[in-house]
């Protein structure tokens, strides 16, 4: 058993933080400044050039198939290269990757859509959610009907990431009614691949952050028949492993940015002074600084053994509801004591820490709410699919 990074994977931690530090972070006054004037947060084509840079550097493509061009780094690299990159809050992502369920396309789909998406050339979103769907995915009402080769899309999406940049989106929608009854939602949906110029709107929603997701409408839009992605009837199980994926990432961005914000509080704490003294040496201080690097440890693990498990193959939906439901709620317990940390000055514009405060409450809702990772965890201890210690 190792517990230790191995020197491969050093070397990667090392030369993202050295990209993160020179590219990524010197731009963060920018962005705040931007973001207080209501401006996009980077300036047109800024992403697409860090990220020929990051290119440059060897990192394109860090969780796609070699066949496709990409590193393939595997899921503990993407974890670690994750956790880095959430050390700034300068929106940046890596070009070069494809939504994990694309990859389910045909010959031809993957000419049309994937290989762009991969190139740069195309943008698309993934949509499940709907005003009365969240976490409760049974309850999706849009539907798909069939009429000769195309199939005619109703229904709205909401709080859908990319959903207003994108040129195609992989929309999940009834095509059985009888079938997804019975089954209680996990048959009779289906996953298509719809262009933009098919129909759909997007609208954007205004968000207490600066992530501004979008509301999807669909009005009679016909979708041709070879555009579904998957299996006929079966989009449930490409919606589950969708979001599967994004779950675990969730809490490595999550242990990325805890410690960010952390090592700025004790760089504070260290000037500070307060009646003579740093406030470094004021115990109620130092009990927040060592509660907040436990917790960042302690997520900082649960993270990594869910990337571990998966790189094994083996399931990880069990690990990954845990580092979930824990990174993203010590999230918001390290911001929040980070924000307290630096007082008034926390609490303005000048510094990232309001802002950080203000995405980090996102953490605890997208991608499955506390809630329903609770649900998650909870059944399969109690119907015997997992047991407590099993993943070690």
């Amino acid at each position: 058993m190792e517990l230790r990074l191995t020197d491969e994977q050093k070397m990667v931690q090392q030369t993202i933080r050295k990209f993160v530090e020179k590219e990524l972070m010197p731009l963060e006054n920018d962005v705040l400044r931007n973001e207080r004037e209501g401006k996009p947060s980077l300036p047109p084509g800024k992403l697409k050039e860090l990220q020929l840079k990051a290119k440059e550097a060897g990192f394109w493509g860090i969780n796609t198939p070699e066949e496709y061009g990409g590193a393939d780094l595997g899921q503990m690299m993407l974890a670690l290269v994750y956790m880095e990159v959430a050390k700034t809050f300068v929106p940046f992502s890596f070009g070069g990757s494809a939504d994990n369920i694309l990859y389910y396309a045909n010959e031809e789909q993957k000419k049309k859509y994937l290989i762009p998406t991969i190139n740069g050339d195309k943008k698309s979103c993934f949509a499940m959610t709907e005003p009365g769907a969240g976490s409760d995915t049974q309850n999706i009402k849009m539907t798909a009907v069939k009429d000769g080769n195309e199939w005619v899309l109703n229904g709205e999406k909401t709080f859908i990431t990319g959903g207003n940049e994108a040129d195609f989106v992989m929309a999940i929608a009834i095509t059985d009614k009888e079938l997804h009854k019975s089954t209680r939602g996990r048959e009779g949906v289906t996953c298509f691949i719809v262009d933009r110029d098919m129909g759909w709107k997007s609208e954007y929603i205004h968000t207490m952050g600066e992530w501004g997701p979008a509301g999807l409408v669909f009005d009679n839009v016909r979708v041709p028949e070879e555009n579904i992605l998957g299996e006929l009837n079966k989009g449930y199980n490409l919606g589950l492993e969708w979001i599967g994926f994004a779950r675990w990432i969730v809490g490595a961005r999550a242990v990325g940015a805890a410690e960010r914000v952390m090592q700025m509080s004790i760089d504070y704490a260290k000037e500070r002074e307060t009646f003579g003294k740093p406030i470094a040496d004021r115990q109620a201080i130092q009990i927040m600084i060592a509660d907040s690097a436990v917790e960042i440890d302690a997520a900082r693990w649960l993270v990594l053994n869910a990337a571990y498990t998966l790189d094994q193959g083996e399931d990880n939906r069990h690990l990954a509801s845990m580092a979930k439901l824990y990174g993203a709620n010590m999230g918001n317990r390290v911001i929040d004591r980070a924000l307290q940390i630096h007082g008034g000055m926390g609490y303005t514009r000048e510094l990232p820490l309001e802002r950080w405060y203000r995405e980090a409450r996102l953490w605890r809702i997208y991608d499955g709410t506390d809630e329903i990772q609770r649900v998650i965890i909870s059944r399969n201890l109690l119907k015997g699919h997992v047991k407590l210690g099993q993943f070690i």
